[in-house]
């Protein structure tokens, strides 16, 4: 069995705690996600999805998404064609999609590196 590393990155959520960030490539672009070990999938934004896969065929998910704070928002999924962490490669990758903007405009407001996803 081969071994993959991959740098991660404490980001203190001032006094709040703090995130590990892993970076991917997805779409061809270098991005940031949280790594969260103890989510059950992995999910990106559906704003970031929209705009880098024009034609993207978001499956609607007949789940509510919990644990980011409500119990009511609405999923999809979709296919990514791949994914990459450090050196692990993953095609056909199916992931969540939900509206992170609330996130984001966490991150933004603390001055946190952007982040497009949770991974989980």
């Amino acid at each position: 069995m081969s071994e993959t590393r991959v740098p991660l990155e404490l980001v203190n959520l001032h006094d709040d705690g703090f995130h590990l960030l892993v970076e991917v490539v997805v779409f061809g672009q270098s991005f940031n996600v949280v790594l969260d070990t103890g989510a059950s999938k992995t999910v990106f934004d559906k704003t970031v999805i929209e705009k880098h896969m024009k034609d993207a065929e978001l499956v609607s998910s007949e789940l509510l998404s919990t644990g980011l704070g409500t119990n009511s928002m609405e999923s999809h999924t979709i296919i990514l064609p791949v994914l990459k962490i450090g050196k692990f490669k993953l095609k056909n990758f199916e992931a969540a999609v939900l509206d992170l903007s609330t996130i984001s405009h966490a991150y933004s407001s603390l001055n946190l590196p952007p982040v497009i996803g949770v991974l989980g």
